[in-house]
Formats: C-alpha cells, structure tokens, sequence
C-alpha cells in the first residue's frame, strides 16, 4: 500500500492535478483499521529509534487554515513516546528572531540522533506569508529557496529523515470548517476574523505552495502532497508515509542495538567474574 508518492524534485507539479477530497479508493471504516495498525508499528519503529541513538527524524507540517496540522499532530501522539518526540511551532517572529536570520529560529528546533521533531508550520512560511504579504521585497524571497534547500541538506547529511506533508484542503472544505468552528463552542477559541482575511489571498496561497513545492523537494526531502479533505484519509496517508520511510532504518537499529547488547553483557561478566 503507497497512498502518496514522494516529490523529489524531478518534475514539475501542478496542485490543480491533486485532489483534496481523494481517498485513494479506502473505506472509511478500513482506513481507520489501517491507521490503527500503523501507529502500533510506529511505536515500535519510534522505541528502537530511540534505543539505538543513530538517526533524526524531521516531519514537517504545512497548510493552510483548518487543513488539519494540529489533527494530524493528535494522531500521530497516540503512537508516539513524548520521551524522544516533540512539537516545535513557528508562529509570528519575536524581535530577537528577527534580529537574525530566517533560519536561525529553526535550526535550534532540529532533532537530534534517536529523536523524532514535528514542525506545526516551518522555516516554509518565510516563503509563504511572507511572500504574500509582502513582508519583505521579492529578491529576499526569491533567494530564501536555495537558502532553504542548503539547510535541508545540511540537516540531512547528519543522517536526518526528513519528510515534508502539505495538507492539500479544497477552499470549500475550509470555508466548511471555519462555520463549524463558530458553531462549536469548545472550538470557536480557535476562530479569528485574520482567518476569513486569509481565505481572500487563497489564490496567492496556492500559487506560493506550489512553487515551494516544486523549488524545495529532492530526495533527502520529499514534499508529500496529502489530500486532507478528510480526516480520517489525511491520518492514513500520512502514517503510512512516515511508516514506510522509517521501515529501511529497522534492521541497522537493530544490529546496532545487538552491538550494544553484547559489549553489555561482556563488561557484565567481567564485573561477576571480579566478584
């Protein structure tokens, strides 16, 4: 089962070309079965990651409103042992973070060997809002790309895994969502009238993502494009991508794993053998 392919830069995409209400012909009730399954190998996957100290793991989020990141984030926590995950959140930028460079914030947040990082938005939104909102003029922009895949490989030539979700939502859907949001109290904290200001630039929204997409994926950083329409699709994908990216990793843990577990019982006799 492979329900999204991996952008690594090859050729040129088209977001017009995807569809966010696409379920890859899974049932609802078999989906929920599948994610069920997942996360369970997740956890295990996550457990040796840890145990065997060797590699970083690097998830990114991006979406626009209600696409799905803080939802994806609580599925993903099931499976997930705080002890060796964490959430880093990029939000508007302090004075001291601007008194930097874009990419000084985030490499800070990068995960070290044995650990697993979600980022809940990213150094992307320098190529995102900022272009949109015209936060800063088109040369800085424009040259933040290359800046940003620099960084990508640096970050992945120290064994990193990075794997980067756009949650792809239809604006109907969205629209959907915002209403459902004012409709229910326990979420209508979430609300704001920026969120309907946004919905205006949806189309300079678009045109941003895609151009991301396209300029900043390659092989040691895949974009997926997950169709988030659906909740219960978008957990799936999702699992099953990091899943099967981490899968390779499992025998290296655990010969590693095997290493460490002989030169212990090596230095465990010799302390017996003492006494």
């Amino acid at each position: 089962m492979t329900l999204l392919k991996p952008l690594d830069g090859s050729k040129k995409i088209k977001l017009n070309d995807f569809d966010p209400s696409d379920t890859g012909k899974v049932a609802r009730l078999d989906a929920q079965e599948q994610t069920t399954k997942l996360l369970d190998e997740l956890s295990d996957l996550q457990t040796l990651l840890y145990a065997a100290q060797q590699t970083p793991v690097l998830i990114v989020l991006q979406g626009m409103d209600t696409a799905g990141k803080d939802g994806t984030i609580r599925g993903l926590s099931a499976a997930l042992n705080p002890l060796s995950c964490r959430v880093a959140s990029f939000k508007v930028p302090t004075p001291l973070e601007l008194a930097h460079d874009f990419l000084w914030r985030v490499h800070a947040e990068t995960p070290g060997k044995g650990t697993l990082t979600i980022f809940n938005r990213s150094h992307y939104e320098d190529v995102l809002v900022a272009r949109v909102h015209n936060l800063v003029p088109k040369l800085v922009w424009q040259a933040r790309y290359d800046l940003i895949n620099q960084f990508e490989e640096l970050v992945a030539s120290n064994g990193t895994i990075i794997l980067k979700f756009f949650l792809q939502i239809s604006n109907a859907e969205q629209e959907r969502r915002l209403h459902e949001r004012e409709q229910d109290p326990t979420k209508a904290w979430k609300l704001s009238p920026q969120d309907w200001k946004e919905r205006e630039l949806w189309d300079d929204y678009q045109a941003a993502y895609e151009d991301a997409l396209n300029r900043c994926s390659a092989p040691h950083s895949p974009w997926y494009i997950v169709p988030a329409d659906h909740k219960w699709y978008r957990n799936l994908a999702i699992t099953e991508a990091i899943v099967s990216s981490l899968r390779p990793s499992k025998e290296g843990w655990l010969d590693k794993l095997k290493q460490v577990g002989t030169e212990e019982m090596k230095q465990l006799r010799a302390m017996r053998q003492q006494h």
